[in-house]
């Protein structure tokens, strides 16, 4: 399994494209914004989405999902907290970002729930309910490559923020500790915005957890 990140909108949100090498098998994660980059992207390097998952439904992660959905005809999974966020600016968070006006996208085709086993195509994975950014956020373990992708809960040196709609600090903080800090140290951690790092890494260095 491969990854590419490609930042995409006015707060450079991370779109991932996990693809296998030999198929070119392509799982989208948090289509944001910026559909004609992520188009670009997918064409270069001839990829075959196969599937959409989103981490959370916030704004900045879903702002290319209806265009990407419909040109590849393609699934899309969401936590089960979130279902109804897609087509709520208020929930998602666009009504109060004057910068990208209202932004809402058609209700997903599957609802998440924590500890789900998803093997579609040639990737497997586990889904780890990871709230307090928001409250249906998730993490997607890829154990055997040992990489999560973990939306806006954890980054490089910080943490997702819980000032928005349905944010909890103690609940981010719950999911931190027990959840993506007890992931194998070598873990490679893709978050929702900026550079990737390693759950050591964040265990030494992250000022919210040390």
């Amino acid at each position: 399994m491969e990854w590419m990140v490609c930042p995409v909108g006015p707060i450079q949100a991370n779109c991932y494209l996990v693809f296998d090498q030999t198929t070119r098998d392509c799982l989208i994660i948090d289509p944001g914004e910026e559909f004609e980059k992520i188009k670009f992207m997918i064409s270069r390097e001839r990829l075959l989405p196969i599937s959409v998952f989103l981490t959370h439904a916030h704004f900045d992660h879903i702002g290319a999902l209806d265009a990407v959905r419909d040109l590849w005809r393609l699934p899309v999974s969401l936590h089960e907290n979130e279902a109804d966020w897609l087509r709520d600016p208020n929930k998602n968070g666009s009504a109060f970002f004057p910068v990208t006006g209202s932004v809402t996208a058609r209700e997903a085709d599957h609802l998440l729930a924590d500890h789900q086993k998803v093997t579609v195509g040639p990737f497997s994975f586990t889904v780890l309910h990871t709230p307090g950014h928001s409250p249906g956020g998730v993490s997607f373990y890829f154990e055997a490559d040992r990489v999560v992708f973990c939306g806006d809960a954890l980054f490089h040196g910080s943490i997702g923020r819980t000032d928005q709609y349905g944010g909890d600090p103690n609940q981010l903080m719950t999911s931190l500790r027990t959840t993506l800090m007890a992931l194998p140290d070598e873990t490679v951690v893709c978050p929702g915005h900026g550079p990737s790092t390693t759950i050591e890494s964040e265990a030494e260095n992250n000022p919210f957890l040390v």
